[in-house]
């Protein structure tokens, strides 16, 4: 505690009255309740390195406001972070254990945020996802079912419902009229870190409309071909949501228990391949993962559906950007959003993945990994944008993009 260390958390200003204040925010879910600090306090926490001792601590803090930062208020933010497992010590690695090893343990993998992000209620839950297909700006019911669709992969949203249901139901509803499949690779984003850039699962995804069950035979089989271990971060399925909203749909789409399978994969971050400026191609570990699930699924011989999970843009003062975003810059988002998803429309992934690099992913495109792998393991002549959409927050002055896409065999 001499020298404390804050864990990884999403961090961002809300307005309370007249007041702005700094939500810390747990993205593992170890910790359930929200932290609000002041600007003066969240100065304090930014010194929470493993490197500054309180010592330290308080000299800042003097050199920075010109005030004491007396050792009793200094001992509160750290008391009141340990209690709440924001800190990187014995007490966080203690209770992570224990919640990884009931994870470990558990035959499925629970709806982690039933109750909490959508109805827990399965007929509630139908009811709100039909209302994203059939309210104003949505795509309209499912219809019946084409006898050849050609649709061989979509990418949808993983934002919450509230923003962003009726664009899931823009690629849902292509799924639910032109899919023959009865496989589906889920590509989702992994929000938090992993020692490797894939992670895969076997457990059963629950949903309140029936659980979904994985296609064991093609996991295996992709684990086979794959000289690293896809389960060591299988811990992180356990609270992300990702894969989970998707099930959510398909589960709704595909009511009949053993009408399909699943294989949950959470994708990692691309920022070694950002930060070398080369094709991820290039790194070992991820072409192996692309050329143990494209060979599998060959071996396979029946049609697999790739559906990935992403967001585009994260910009603004809730994601770390120092400037807000306005409405001009809302415009210029959607026209640089339109030209990086023309690559995803050709079905090129190295012009999608080049088009975030001369940037530098200055828009933090949190899809990057599952977009791109997508494009690298599906076999289609092209994709068309089917909905496109933006959740705009005054308060942060911040913007979520985000679109649903269909890919096809042929024009």
């Amino acid at each position: 505690m001499d020298f404390p260390k804050l864990r990884p958390v999403n961090v961002f200003p809300v307005q309370r009255s007249d007041e702005t204040l700094i939500c810390l925010q747990d993205p593992e879910n170890i910790s359930e309740k929200a932290l609000f600090f002041s600007p003066h306090a969240y100065y304090v926490l930014t010194l929470f390195d493993g490197q500054h001792s309180t010592l330290d601590i308080q000299a800042e803090y003097m050199r920075q406001f010109g005030d004491f930062l007396y050792a009793e208020k200094l001992q509160e933010i750290v008391d009141q972070l340990d209690e709440n497992l924001y800190l990187e010590n014995e007490r966080f690695q203690e209770a992570l254990g224990r919640i990884e090893e009931c994870f470990k343990k558990a035959p499925v993998r629970e709806a982690a945020f039933a109750g909490k992000s959508y109805e827990a209620h399965p007929d509630g839950l139908r009811t709100r996802l039909n209302q994203y297909f059939e309210e104003e700006g949505g795509p309209g019911s499912v219809g019946q079912r084409a006898a050849n669709g050609g649709l061989r992969g979509a990418i949808a949203p993983h934002i919450d419902f509230q923003r962003g249901g009726s664009c899931y139901a823009f690629a849902h509803r292509e799924i639910g009229v032109r899919n023959d499949a009865h496989c589906f690779v889920i590509l989702g984003v992994a929000h938090t870190g992993m020692k490797h850039p894939f992670s895969l699962t076997r457990k059963a995804f629950e949903t309140p409309l029936g659980k979904l069950d994985v296609d064991q035979e093609l996991v295996e089989a992709i684990q086979s071909r794959c000289p690293y271990d896809l389960f060591r971060d299988e811990g992180v399925h356990r609270n992300e949501h990702s894969v989970e909203f998707q099930c959510l749909f398909l589960r709704h789409l595909y009511p009949e228990p053993a009408s399909i399978r699943i294989v949950p994969v959470l994708c990692g971050s691309f920022h070694e391949a950002i930060d070398q400026s080369v094709s991820p191609m290039e790194l070992t570990p991820f072409r192996q993962f692309v050329d143990a699930l494209s060979e599998s699924v060959s071996a396979r011989g029946e049609k697999i559906f790739y559906l990935a999970s992403a967001d585009l843009a994260h910009m603004g003062l809730q994601f770390g950007d120092r400037k807000g975003v306005g409405e001009a810059d809302l415009r210029v988002l959607k026209e640089v959003d339109r030209e990086m998803l023309g690559y995803v429309e050709k079905m090129d992934g190295e012009g999608f993945y080049a088009s975030i690099l001369r940037e530098r992913d200055r828009r933090k495109i949190c899809g990057l990994p599952a977009i791109y792998t997508l494009l690298k393991v599906m076999e289609a002549k092209e994709g068309k944008l089917l909905k496109y959409g933006q959740a705009y927050t005054p308060e942060t002055q911040s913007v979520v993009s985000f679109a649903s896409l269909g890919f096809y065999e042929s024009s």
